[in-house]
C-alpha cells in the first residue's frame, strides 16, 4: 500500500483522521510516519490538544501494524487494548508521529496464526520542530477475520 492509498484509507475508514488533516508522509518496514497541521487540533492555549496528539500516535502505530497484516496476507481486525501517552513539550505547529514495533514480530505472527489472536506493543514518537514532543506505548490485539 502507498503511501496515498493508506492516506485514503484512513479518511475513509476513521473519520477523525480526515478531521486532523492526517497525512502519510513514509511508510517503511518497521516504521510509519504521520503528520498533522496544528490548526484543526489547536486547544485554548495555541497548541496541539492532547486528545489529538494522543490520537495521531495511536493511528500511526494502528496503521504499521495493519499496514504489516496486509503485507504478512493475514486479514485481521486490530483493536487497542492499553496505551500510555508522555506528553514532554508544547507542540505549537504542525507535527509528526512516528511508529515503530516495540514486540516481538515473528512470535506476534505465530501466535495469530496458531490461536487467532495475538498481542503486541508499538510506540510512537511525537516530533515537533526536530524535538521530542511526546511518547506514546500501545498494546494492540490483533483477530484472524477469518476465524470470526
Amino acid at each position: 500500500m502507498t503511501e496515498a492509498e493508506l492516506e485514503t484509507y484512513l479518511h475513509d475508514h476513521i473519520p477523525l483522521s480526515r478531521a486532523m488533516a492526517v497525512r502519510v508522509v513514509s511508510i517503511a518496514d518497521r516504521q510509519l510516519v504521520l503528520g498533522a497541521p496544528l490548526a484543526p487540533n489547536i486547544n485554548h492555549r495555541d497548541t496541539v490538544f492532547g486528545g489529538s496528539a494522543a490520537s495521531i500516535a495511536t493511528l500511526a502505530a494502528w496503521s504499521l501494524l495493519h499496514l504489516r497484516l496486509v503485507a504478512a496476507s493475514l486479514p485481521s481486525r486490530v483493536v487497542i487494548q492499553h496505551s500510555s501517552m508522555d506528553y514532554l513539550a508544547p507542540i505549537a505547529g504542525d507535527f509528526t508521529a512516528t511508529a515503530r514495533l516495540d514486540g516481538d514480530w515473528d512470535t506476534f505472527l505465530r501466535m495469530l496464526t496458531r490461536r487467532g489472536r495475538a498481542r503486541i506493543g508499538l510506540q510512537a514518537e511525537l516530533d515537533y520542530e526536530g524535538r521530542k514532543a511526546g511518547l506514546f506505548h500501545g498494546e494492540f490485539v490483533a483477530l484472524d477475520s477469518n476465524r470470526l
